[in-house]
């Protein structure tokens, strides 16, 4: 299976008369976002607007509320989002009769590594809209609001190696040096993927770096509806 076969999956999750959602996810560092953007960027080209991204990133706890439970040594375990707010937004955005002509999510900003309110605006026209984060297989909790919220979910797959490189590479980037940065990614970082990693059976569609890596394709319009196939390789 192709990213072409990706794009034309997702295209067919928009039905008449409603608003699809896709998530996406997998491990920190395995390609969730990536994955999304190209999507993003692939079925709007023709019709902009029609695909909107909304990443479960945004609903991160701020450092002083961390401060306060005091989790913020373990920043982005399931317990340091606001999953319920998550879960809520998801079902105002599938919701046909949502009056307003815009609902905006909350984004997230890596450099201040904080999340920023009202920074994603959905608009209307917005026919599906495709969500990506570490926990929405999670069985736990709201995060089991999130998942009935989803059309579909598919579990991007990372050999590990590459995932930890990437990572620790992410966490110097934004200003962490590499000594702290490894031990970020060997402590809290891969206990929360191997949570993450514990969900991958509940995904619909599992997906293998090699297809997220490959060629943009050929455009497929919305409501294309292709054969149905559970595993990408």
């Amino acid at each position: 299976m192709t990213f072409d076969d990706l794009v034309e999956r997702a295209a067919a999750l928009v039905r008449p008369g409603r608003r699809a959602i896709l998530g996406i996810a997998g491990s920190p560092g395995a390609g969730k976002t990536t994955l999304a953007e190209r999507l993003v960027g692939e079925l709007n080209a023709d019709a902009p607007g029609r695909v909107a991204h909304v990443p479960m990133d945004g609903f991160h706890l701020a450092d002083v509320e961390l401060d306060r439970l005091g989790r913020r040594d373990r920043k982005g375990a399931p317990d340091t989002f606001d999953a319920a707010g998550y879960a809520a937004l998801l079902g105002r955005l599938r919701d046909e009769e949502e009056e307003d002509d815009v609902v905006y999510a909350p984004g997230f900003e890596r450099t201040l590594e904080q999340p920023i309110a009202g920074a994603v605006p959905v608009f209307r026209s917005a026919r599906l809209i495709i969500t990506e984060g570490n926990y929405l297989l999670l069985g736990d909790g709201a995060w089991t609001r999130v998942r009935s919220r989803l059309d579909e979910v598919w579990f991007c797959e990372l050999d590990e190696e590459e995932r930890v490189r990437r990572l620790v590479a992410r966490h110097e980037e934004f200003g962490k040096d590499h000594d702290t940065a490894v031990a970020w990614v060997r402590g809290t970082d891969q206990r929360n993927a191997d949570l993450v990693a514990a969900t991958r059976d509940r995904a619909d569609l599992v997906v293998g770096a090699e297809v997220t890596a490959a060629a943009v394709p050929a455009r497929v319009p919305l409501g294309h509806h292709p054969r149905d196939s559970r595993s990408v390789r």
